[in-house]
């Protein structure tokens, strides 16, 4: 992700050149799924808690797994959910722009922004998705893409969050099936700097190049070998589907 930026077909060919010759760091797009990670989310699903943090019946919530063109996706098809803003938070650069962060030392990891109702859907619900859209073992890497720019992390808003995030990581670090730890970073948000626009809903923008990325960086192949169940039970997973920029799903054993 550290290429020269630009707009329309320039930015385009430039785009394509990179990945052609292999200059490009790869990127790789958004998951839809919703899944139930242990009793904790189970008992968790239909529930909403007054000390979120809303205003008008919205709540925000922030999370970081790699690129942030992967990150919208699997929020944006739930019931609930407002909007979602690709950005740049916990570093310490004001206003820093793509090519800052994607340079590294800007402390600023590539992240979504989720704006929901809670009366419709709970932040329990929001880690459900986030977890399995995310490679939770790899510090400061998210599948093709190196730095600390794509660390996993949830940044909380205020301590039920934190609370929350804190518990349904132990259970993701006692279910798991993998034997690597579970290093996600939990963490208080601070500023958000909504990324460029041309950023913005790029899965659905650049559809092409969106699944390009996705399948060369390796993103479902990996979640796939993280997340599939191995004691027997199937469990159902995201994918993509043939010949279409949208994701269903499969059960796999």
């Amino acid at each position: 992700m550290g290429e020269e930026r630009g707009e329309g077909e320039e930015y385009n060919e430039k785009k394509n050149q990179q990945f052609m010759e292999g200059e490009a760091p790869m990127k790789i797009h958004k998951i839809f799924g919703l899944i139930l990670v242990g009793g904790w989310l189970l008992l968790g699903m239909n529930g909403t808690s007054i000390s979120e943090t809303v205003k008008d019946n919205q709540a925000v919530a922030t999370f970081a797994g790699g690129c942030f063109w992967c990150m919208e996706g699997p929020f944006d098809e739930l019931d609930g959910v407002i909007s979602t803003t690709s950005g740049y938070t916990g570093g310490h650069t004001v206003d820093p722009t793509y090519e800052d962060v994607s340079a590294g030392g800007t402390g600023h990891a590539e992240a979504v922004q989720v704006t929901y109702d809670p009366r419709k859907i709970s932040y329990r619900e929001l880690l459900a998705v986030y977890w399995p859209n995310t490679d939770p073992t790899t510090p400061n890497a998210q599948f093709c893409d190196h730095g600390d720019q794509y660390r996993p992390a949830i940044f909380y808003h205020n301590d039920e969050q934190r609370e929350l995030a804190e518990a349904s990581k132990a259970e993701i670090e006692r279910t798991k099936t993998f034997s690597a730890p579970v290093v996600t970073e939990i963490t208080q948000a601070t500023a958000f700097y909504p990324a460029e626009e041309y950023h913005q809903d790029f899965y659905r923008k650049n559809p092409i190049r969106y699944k390009f990325y996705r399948l060369t960086c390796g993103r479902d192949s990996r979640l796939t070998a993280l997340w599939r169940r191995r004691d027997g039970v199937r469990r159902i997973i995201p994918a993509p589907l043939a010949g279409s920029s949208d994701v269903g799903w499969i059960s796999v054993a």
